[in-house]
Parts: structure tokens; sequence; C-alpha cells
């Protein structure tokens, strides 16, 4: 919850050209939003939220950032380009289209919605005022190894995509999650919230638009004590070109493992394949960030960590400036929306 990569952003920008506030902070999301800007040459102007003791905890982070009485006054401040939040799930998209009715670009923790009403309001937000909703799908975005994959499939490494399994388990820390962890209509659902990532990822591995959904199963095996929480979630999809995807979430990395998580994804291509571990290589490098790749020249490892940076917040920048999509095409981020809330429908059904 409170994880913030490590390693270094290239400037984009010189000092105050892009100025920006963070607010709502209810995940600790937000820590690795403001600190993906600032290395990328952001300005943090202010910080709001209804709690106090989060302001503090996030000012002991952020010192630079002056604390505001109110989301509308932010809203007002005409020097401020974008507003960064990780509000609670079912708040994010209300947030997110009065921020942008307000003229300012919006860039939200994932999950951005909890239901089809709120991706539907998001997505006339968007047309009706012409400003832009991020999402930080943080596994990719803020990930070096998640990123060079998608170079190294760009450039066709390993051919053309045919399938792609995402595996993301996570601890539970149960103590220290807030309430609205455990209550569903605030959460959204598994699928609906940690399986965005892996949606978001097929779509971009596979440069699919579109998918349907074969399969989607939600279940609590062994927290019995908190009914709304689903600590197991998996489905099949094929997407609109073809490619077959599969992931499994869960809330069972055990308290021995030496991260949050072994998150590791599998891409299969039609001239190699890949494996990447993001956050760890089991009892040999707890770094992670590592690729594997076999194709007809042979085996090879790409250490990651440290060499490839998280290009994304800088090309967010530019494209608030420059009013472009390079970082992310607006509804490839609202259909990897669409997709998780699909696929927790049906296995809600």
């Amino acid at each position: 919850m409170n994880y913030v990569p490590q390693g270094g952003t290239e400037r984009v920008v010189d000092d105050g050209e892009f100025v920006f506030a963070s607010v709502h902070l209810d995940h600790g999301h937000i820590n690795g939003q403001t600190k993906g800007l600032i290395q990328a040459g952001g300005v943090l102007k202010s910080v709001y939220d209804p709690d106090p003791e989060k302001i503090a905890a996030f000012l002991e982070r952020f010192p630079e950032a002056r604390p505001a009485t109110s989301l509308d006054e932010i809203l007002d401040d005409d020097s401020i380009h974008l507003v960064a939040a990780a509000a609670i799930p079912c708040d994010r998209g209300p947030i997110g289209v009065k921020v942008m009715d307000a003229g300012k670009d919006y860039f939200t923790d994932k999950a951005p919605f909890t239901t089809m009403n709120q991706l539907a309001d998001a997505r006339d937000a968007v047309a009706r005022t012409g400003r832009k909703c991020f999402v930080y799908f943080g596994e990719r975005l803020h990930n070096e190894s998640a990123w060079h994959a998608g170079e190294l499939i760009r450039d066709g490494a390993i051919g053309r995509v045919l399938q792609v399994v995402g595996l993301a388990p996570r601890r539970l820390s149960k103590a220290t999650r807030p309430d609205w962890f455990f209550r569903k209509q605030q959460y959204g659902g598994i699928l609906t919230d940690i399986a965005s990532h892996q949606f978001e990822q097929f779509l971009h591995y596979t440069a699919a638009r579109d998918a349907t959904v074969n399969f989607a199963r939600v279940a609590n095996f062994a927290n019995a004590d908190t009914p709304e929480l689903e600590d197991f979630g998996e489905a099949s999809l094929t997407m609109d070109n073809g490619a077959s995807c599969y992931l499994r979430v869960d809330w069972f990395t055990p308290s021995g493992q030496s991260t949050w998580g072994d998150g590791r994804t599998f891409v299969l291509g039609d001239r190699g394949s890949m494996e990447l571990r993001k956050y760890t290589d089991v009892a040999r490098d707890p770094t992670g960030d590592i690729i594997f790749i076999s194709d007809s020249d042979g085996e090879r490892e790409i250490p990651c960590s440290g060499k490839v940076g998280f290009p994304f917040f800088g090309q967010l920048i530019l494209d608030v400036l420059n009013r472009t999509e390079v970082a992310m095409v607006q509804e490839h981020a609202f259909m990897a929306a669409e997709l998780s809330l699909r696929a927790q429908a049906m296995a809600d059904a």
C-alpha cells in the first residue's frame, strides 16, 4: 500500500513550468504518484485532505507542499495544471469529474472507477471539457522491468504476442488496512481493484483495444471475519486481435516472503517468450526488476533496476502541457477500467 519505487526519472521541464497538487490521500500510492511527477520536474504546490493526520504524514515526505483548506481552493488556483489523487476507490471517479469540470487534468490512482456509471460520467467529462484523466497503473508505469518489456515487445523482440499471463499476489497486512478496504461498495471488488493493473498490461502488451471476458471468478477463501473482502480472483480474456490472456490476483503473499508480492508476467510470442520478475527473484535476488527472454538466439537475462527509469511521468507532464497522448491514450485507460468492471460483474453474477 505504501510502495514507492526508487529510481530516477528524467526531468522534462524547468522549475515552475508544470505545477500540480495532491489531494485525497487515502491510499499510499499518492506518494509514488507525487514523487514521480516531482522527479520529472513538476512543482508540488498544494495538498488537501480532510484528515489532518494524513496531511501531516504527507508533509513529512513532501514538506514543500502548502496545505489547502479545501479541494475547491485548489481547483480555483489557476497556476495548477493537474490534480493527483488517491481517494477511496468509490470516490475517485466523481472527484475526477469535478477536477476536469474545473478545467484541470486529473491523475488518479487505480482503480479509477467502481461502477460503469462512473466510467460513463468520466468519458463524458473528457469529451465535454477536453481535459485528461490519467490513471496510475503502477505495476507497469512505475516498474522498470514492466516498462522495458513493453519497449522490447514493441520492437519485435518476441514477435507477435499470442498470450499474456499475469500473476499478482499481495501481502494482506490486515491490521494496517483502513475500514474501506473491507467494504466492497467502497473498494469495488478484487477484479475491479488490483486486477485493473493486469487488464491494463494485457491491452498494452498485446496492442489490443478491447477484449471479451470469457471467465471470471472471485472468492473469500481465508478471511471469514471480513466477509466483503475478496482474497482471490481470476479471469480469462480473448483480446480483439485474438491474443489470449489470464490473470490471478490474491492476498496470500506469506509473511516470510522478502517483498510484498511476487508479481510475475509471462508473455508468449510467435518468435520467443519472456518472463518478468517484477519485485523479487525468489531466493535469489530481492531486487527484482528482471526480464528473462528465450528466442532463436538463446536465453538471456536483462536486469532493469536503475537502468530504465520511469519515462511515464515525464510523458504525462508533456502531454498536459502540449495536449498530446504519448504517456497513455485516453481510451486505453478507460478500456482497462471497463474490462475490470466487466470481469467483476461476471464474477459477481
